[in-house]
Order: C-alpha cells, then structure tokens, then sequence
C-alpha cells in the first residue's frame, strides 16, 4: 500500500510539474502590457521600462519560468502585481470557500445519486425512465440557469435565503450555513442525475453477474446480496464517476461563484486573468491541480478497501 501511494504521488508531482509548466507559458502571453495597466495610459517609457524591470518582464521568458519555479518549490509564490497581497494569503482566505461549496456540493450529490441510481437500476419503471430523463436534462440547463432559478423563488419571491454574499463560519454558523444552501444546490442539479445515471448503470452491470444468481439460489436475503455485494461492487464505477464530478465542479464554481458573488478561488482566477496577475494565476493552477491529484489518491484508496477485488498493484 505504501509503495502504491508513493507511487501515485510521484506521478501525481510529475503532472503538477507539466501542467505548472505549460500553464506557466500560456499565461506568459497575457504580460503584454501589465505594466501600462499597473501605471496607467500616461506613464512614460522610462516609468514602464522601470515597472518591467521591477516585475521581471524584461527577462526572457525561460530565465523567469526557472525563477518562479525555484521560488514555487520552497511554497513562496510572491505577491500579486496589482494588490501586494501574498499569493498564500489571497488562497487562504478563498481556497475555503470554493472547497466548501464543492465537498457540500459532491457529498449530496454522491447521497441522492446512490439512492436513485439503486432505485432505478432496482425497480426500473417509471423511476429508471426519470433518471435518464433528469441526466439528459442535468446536461442540457446550465448551473448558472438554475441558480437564477433559485434565487428568484428562495431569495427573492419567497425570501427565505441571501441571494449573494458568504458570511464566515467563524462569525455566524447559522449564516454561514444559509449561504451555502443556494450555492450547493446549483452544483448538485446539475450533477446528481448524471451521477446516478452512471450509477444505475454499474449496479445493473453487477446484478447480472452469475455470482449474483448464485447468491441468490442459496437463499441469500436481497437486502443482504444488494448492499454487502452488489453495491460494494459497483462502488468503483461510481467513486470514479463521483471523482470527475469533483473535478468538473472545480471549474463550474467559477459561474456560480459569480452569480452568488462569492469570494472564492474562481473569481480570484477570473479577474486575475483579466488583468494578466501571473503570480496569482499560477498559484491558482498550482493549488487545484494539487486538490484533484489528492482527489483521485482518496478515491483510489476508497475503492481498494470497499471492494475486495479491488489490488492495488
């Protein structure tokens, strides 16, 4: 086991050092002109020269790569050209609120796609007819589309949550708390019904092994077969499928972080972005690709222990 997540975090390093590395050279393209835009449209050309010598622009673009890099490895990601602010200080006062919406987001979805994924593949029927009716439609009506939906009926017809803002956990839980709701809930719609299509899917696949007839005509209990077995079997598919919604909702918190006018990691990459911010930039991709590579060794574990058949080679 030891070598196996040794292993995964070599690999999980070399993917931190590509993608930061190619990322690195497609941000390099928006520095054109960050230093007209620090100092304004009457700066002089000595007064831009001076900002670009200040910043690094005026080295060649592997010389600064190298430079940030050897910084990046110690965990120093400077500060940001256009507020001082510590790159580490800008992610941990927003890393939290992205997280919390995106765990919130994936631990619900995982519950109702588990139920009606096993409801469907089960009793099939009307109810396997609605799942695969509600994951087309998840695909189809974009998360932005059902947040405005959302706060028209909750926050502003029916006045029961905050339409915007985040309120810290530390000043008030139960605010706090209430400005999640509206948040999660536009991730989750748009992410449990093809969850629990996928879901279905795999423990159908199961169901129909000859180990389950077997069990079945030892007198086996169904209730018994479908959750010590059957469900235990299924679980890679859907931890696999569970982990790539995390992923994608990563990068859909952007829009609905947006909407809600949340202070989380996706407006910080957008207006970044914007401004061409690289330090900012680049430790926004560092600390994701991070997250994900932690991700998918969770969810590479969890499958090793649910399910037996599982080896970690």
């Amino acid at each position: 086991m030891l070598a196996f997540i040794a292993r995964r975090l070599l690999s999980g390093i070399t993917l931190l050092f590509v993608i930061s590395t190619l990322a690195y050279f497609l941000v390099f393209t928006t520095t054109d002109g960050v230093s007209m835009r620090l100092l304004g449209d009457l700066a002089t050309p000595e007064q831009l020269a001076a900002k670009d010598a200040e910043l690094g622009l005026n080295k060649p673009v592997f010389e600064r790569f190298f430079d940030w890099a050897s910084h990046a490895i110690t965990g120093d990601f400077g500060v940001s050209w256009f507020t001082n602010e510590p790159i580490m200080d800008a992610l941990a006062n927003r890393l939290p609120v992205t997280v919390t919406i995106v765990v919130f987001a994936i631990l619900v979805s995982a519950a109702l796609a588990v139920v009606l994924g096993m409801a469907a593949a089960i009793k099939g029927g009307w109810i396997d007819r609605l799942v695969q009716v509600l994951a087309v439609a998840g695909f189809a009506v974009p998360a932005f589309v059902v947040a405005i939906v959302l706060i028209t009926l909750f926050a502003v017809n029916w006045m029961l949550l905050p339409a915007t803002g985040w309120v810290p956990l530390s000043d008030d839980p139960g605010g706090w708390f209430a400005s999640l709701i509206l948040p999660t809930l536009s991730l989750v719609v748009a992410t449990v019904a093809s969850s629990a299509q996928q879901i279905r899917s795999a423990i159908k696949a199961v169901m129909e092994r000859d180990w389950v007839r077997t069990l079945r005509s030892r007198g086996v209990p169904e209730r018994e077969i479908l959750f010590k077995h059957v469900l235990r079997s299924a679980a890679p598919a859907g931890l696999t499928v569970l982990s790539l919604q995390f992923v994608g909702l990563l990068g859909g918190s952007v829009i609905i972080e947006s909407v809600f006018a949340l202070p989380g990691v996706g407006q910080l990459a957008v207006s970044s972005t914007s401004l061409g911010d690289t330090p900012v930039i680049m430790g926004v991709v560092v600390y994701t690709v991070i997250i994900v590579i932690l991700v998918n060794l969770l969810v590479d574990l969890i499958n090793g222990w649910l399910n037996p058949k599982v080896r970690v080679q």
